[in-house]
């Protein structure tokens, strides 16, 4: 696994208590309207009630949750908002998706464009890199009331691929067609998890050197700082000490 996914829950983590707290509700709420457009019930709509999860988790309030619900579902007026993937390559030939929900496409993929630019990346046409990509769930528990290797016996029983303990997180793959039900497994044991998502793992990854690996963070970072992006994939090998390393520089 190349480490992204566990480098944007710690980002996630720490974004929901620090001042940029307001963007970050700005993307669950467009997170909510989108996947609201396929049934305003979490309990009938899988990908809404993954979205409702996250975004209590991250303690946004109960109301704008619900009016997110109704302006996705159109019971209430809110933006014309759009899903678009765009694609490209990062310093060094990274390849990356960029998830972007908008209400203004052309002014996305300017803003979009000019990061990769200015990177020393490109930003390329529809398919360039989406094909080295595939779905699948993620899910992270902190393990504080459970023994992580019984997390793992739980989740490999419940079908998942690949379960990565570590010392503060474990993390647990899943094909996308098993997901719901591991997810659902967990939840049944009492296991609640701090993440629960779709995500596009690549087939392949890429290794760098420190300093390499650190202009791509750099741009994955620049870009998700942009409103209108949600999630950025990406086939670089993202290690731990690579991750602690750069939250390191950027702290410094």
């Amino acid at each position: 696994m190349s480490g992204h996914s566990k480098w944007s829950t710690i980002k996630r983590k720490k974004g929901a208590a620090d001042a940029r707290r307001g963007m970050l509700f700005t993307k669950l709420t467009r997170e909510i309207q989108i996947a609201a457009r396929e049934g305003p019930d979490p309990e009938a709509n899988f990908k809404l009630r993954l979205a409702v999860d996250k975004a209590r988790a991250m303690n946004m309030p109960k109301e704008n949750i619900e009016r997110a619900i109704r302006r996705g579902a159109g019971l209430e007026k809110g933006e014309a908002l759009e899903e678009v993937m765009y694609e490209g390559y990062g310093p060094h030939g990274v390849a990356l998706l960029v998830q972007v929900v908008t209400d203004n496409r052309n002014r996305t993929v300017s803003e979009v464009r000019r990061l990769f630019n200015r990177s020393g990346g490109s930003l390329g046409e529809q398919g360039c890199v989406a094909w080295q990509f595939q779905p699948k769930g993620y899910i992270t528990i902190t393990p504080n009331d459970f023994d992580p290797l019984q997390l793992f016996e739980w989740a490999v029983e419940a079908g998942a691929e690949d379960v990565v303990i570590s010392d503060d997180l474990v993390e647990i793959y899943t094909a996308l067609e098993d997901f719901k039900t591991v997810r659902d497994a967990l939840l049944q044991r009492g296991v609640e998890p701090e993440t629960a998502q779709v995500y596009w793992s690549p087939s392949n990854t890429i290794s760098l050197e420190p300093k390499q690996a650190f202009q791509t963070m750099s741009l994955i970072n620049n870009l998700e700082e942009l409103d209108d992006v949600a999630q950025v994939y990406s086939n670089l090998d993202i290690t731990d000490d690579l991750i602690a390393e750069f939250e390191n520089m950027a702290q410094g």
